[in-house]
């Protein structure tokens, strides 16, 4: 069986839904350095946005990354 990278896990996610963010990479897939994959998918040419928000409970800021555009 195959391994799906790190890249491709957070692609397919990005593809599915709505976005991304970092606690959802770390809870739902163990992606620890997801600022680091997202900088390395934008380097292969996705256009990934960064949409901060504020959590209307607990006022903790956080950023959901959308895939806006895939690579060529």
């Amino acid at each position: 069986m195959a391994k799906v990278s790190q890249q491709n896990k957070i692609l397919n996610h990005l593809r599915a839904t709505k976005g991304m963010t970092l606690r959802e990479a770390l809870l739902d897939y163990s992606i620890q350095s997801f600022p680091k994959r997202i900088s390395e998918l934008r380097k292969l040419g996705h256009r990934i946005d960064g949409v901060k928000s504020k959590h209307p409970v607990t006022g903790q800021r956080y950023t959901r990354y959308v895939l806006i555009e895939e690579a060529a």
